[in-house]
């Protein structure tokens, strides 16, 4: 069985920007029940007859547990659509905590046998899906569910908004975020400066010799986001490379991390280290703190990151910054893939537990946050489009940051792609090792690609890995 395939990601994206096209007028474009466990058909034991008021059957006066990654969304969006079901389920409790070390906090959880009902599994320690399949609640009903304004939930969606989610044929995982990858500047300081967002690895070396020459640094990092610069030379290798590098990544596959383009790229990134392209110091410093580096002090000039980057730094972005966001770069001038290509797809993935002790309530936030209110709260106070379609203005809330990825999106087309095999087999944490050894000069381009290969051999060699083929 295969992972969600190219075209339906990319039919996704492509339907997803023309739906946003279309509702904004063509300028644009997520403690227990009373009683018994929990189960997969979303009852959570001791549950009460499903209606099209409570499609899940969530027992009265129940309390519901939600752990929610507290990254570049903080949290308390999911508290908005709690307080929303809340109202809708007098007498019951939705306690929403936050974490932002999924991994360490929750797998003694599902160790023992006593989950939350609703977990955001996101962020650098996010659990590796491949560990925990077999312990998850389809969503499927989710979806076919009535919306809190009554309104099919899956008639509501982007079409393909359950491909991310889906492993092994199971929809298992909603992805509520439409989040796309680049590299983010400040538009102004760039016009002051004359300067263009490269569009090349060469491109960036010319610029980063610009910027050290106005005592400025191309790139910054932190401890915990190093792997940022990991999803920049993946994605720019793919879109050079195209199938053919995807293919061979997400199949784990011998020595692919000497093929050609990621080689070029990898190089290209150890000249930076060693010109003084970074701001230094950066494996000893927390990863927001290094980003308010270029936000708000602007040493350095540009940074790698996803959409949500905006939202995360907007109390420490410099007023005027007036934030834009352009495609990863490529080697050459001649990928296979066009520059304007795209790492694309829903993300944030939301599951719900098989043995919590509330599936129902878990699958009933769910609800809420799909609810037309939470969503366009999401979209509003994040900057951030959700899966739930049309709810974006042309004016993207004032955000240049949304506008550009908007444009980033309508360029785009159908050339966009995703992968898997990070968040698949729970690779993130150690590739965070390698990582900021390499951008702290401690290894050359070759040291990386032994560490990354060494990283990548040790899951498909581990028989107790079960591994999901790609072959689309």
């Amino acid at each position: 069985m295969t992972t969600p395939n190219n075209l339906s990601r990319r039919l996704f994206l492509q339907r997803a920007a023309v739906g946003t096209l279309l509702a904004t007028g063509g300028s644009t474009l997520l403690a227990a029940c009373a009683t018994g466990g929990g189960d997969d058909n979303g009852t959570g034991g001791g549950g009460a007859d499903k209606t099209s008021e409570n499609p899940f059957g969530m027992a009265e006066k129940a309390t519901v547990d939600a752990v929610i990654f507290n990254g570049g969304y903080g949290y308390d969006y999911v508290q908005f659509a709690a307080d929303i079901a809340q109202k809708k389920f007098a007498g019951s409790t939705f306690k929403v905590a936050p974490s932002t070390q999924i991994a360490q906090q929750l797998q003694p959880r599902f160790v023992g046998g006593n989950p939350p009902d609703l977990i955001d599994n996101s962020g650098a320690n996010q659990i590796g899906f491949n560990t925990i399949l077999d312990q998850l609640s389809t969503l499927d009903d989710v979806f076919e569910a009535n919306n809190y304004e009554g309104t099919k939930i899956a008639d509501t969606l982007y079409p393909g908004a359950k491909n991310p989610g889906t492993y092994d044929g199971k929809f298992v995982a909603m992805n509520y975020v439409l989040t796309l990858y680049g590299i983010w500047y400040s538009d102004s300081l760039f016009k002051e400066n004359g300067w263009e967002a490269p569009k090349t690895y060469d491109g960036l070396l010319d610029l980063g010799a610009k910027a050290k020459a106005k005592g400025k640094y191309l790139f910054v990092w932190g401890k915990e986001a190093a792997t940022y610069y990991h999803t920049m030379a993946v994605d720019g290798a793919i879109k050079e490379g195209g199938d053919e590098v995807r293919l061979a990544l997400e199949n784990l596959k011998e020595n692919c991390w000497s093929m050609p383009q990621i080689q070029g790229i990898f190089k290209a990134l150890e000249t930076m280290v060693k010109n003084g392209y970074f701001v230094p110091g950066g494996a000893g410093t927390q990863f927001t703190a290094a980003q308010a580096k270029w936000s708000n002090d602007q040493q350095a000039v540009l940074y790698p990151s996803g959409s949500w980057i905006e939202n995360e730094m907007k109390k420490a972005t410099k007023s005027g910054f007036d934030m834009k966001g352009v495609p990863e770069p490529v080697l050459t001038d001649a990928p296979k893939l066009p520059y304007e290509s795209l790492r694309s797809a829903a993300g944030e993935p939301f599951i719900v537990p098989s043995k919590g002790k509330n599936v129902a309530g878990g699958k009933e936030l769910l609800r809420a946050m799909l609810s037309k209110e939470a969503a366009t709260n999401f979209a509003k106070t994040r900057l951030a489009p959700t899966i739930v379609k049309g709810l974006v203005p042309a004016d993207g809330f004032g955000s240049t940051a949304l506008q550009s990825q908007t444009a980033m999106l309508d360029a785009a087309g159908t050339n966009v792609f995703d992968y898997q095999f990070v968040g698949l087999y729970g690779m993130n944490t150690d590739n965070l090792v390698v990582w900021n050894s390499f951008l702290s000069g401690q290894l050359d381009a070759a040291g990386l690609t032994k560490g990354l290969q060494q990283i990548t051999d040790k899951v498909r060699n581990d028989s107790s890995v079960k591994k999901i083929p790609v072959t689309k």
